[in-house]
């Protein structure tokens, strides 16, 4: 398990080179700060790679989630954005999970929301 790095952009501009995943990645909750992060998927693989996302958010009537993670696949030479908000930090660890079906040439950015 490998904790992603995020990328803070500032007004005169920020070199962003992004680095690899692998099949199971953490995003600290100091990261999300109030309004989150966006991860950026770029999928620079030959096959589509599934994205699964874990959240221990809960229902806007504050129950439980029935499935607390969701997936998406991010299909070869492609990039997708995710929107990574504090609510899905699993209050045990501290931590938001991601994992990857495919990790060769898949790699990340994470930007902070400021």
């Amino acid at each position: 398990m490998a904790a992603l790095t995020a990328t803070t952009p500032v007004v005169t501009g920020t070199v962003a080179t992004p680095p690899g995943v692998s099949s199971s990645d953490t995003i600290d909750a100091s990261i999300l700060g109030q309004r989150g992060a966006y991860l950026v998927i770029v999928n620079g693989n030959a096959s589509s790679d599934t994205v699964t996302i874990k959240d221990f958010g809960a229902t806007p009537a504050g129950n439980s989630l029935t499935t607390n993670q969701f997936a998406k696949s991010v299909t070869n030479g492609t990039s997708q954005v995710f929107h990574i908000k504090p609510s899905q930090v699993d209050p045990s660890t501290g931590l938001v999970t991601v994992t990857h079906s495919v990790t060769p040439t898949v790699s990340y950015y994470l930007f902070p929301v400021l």
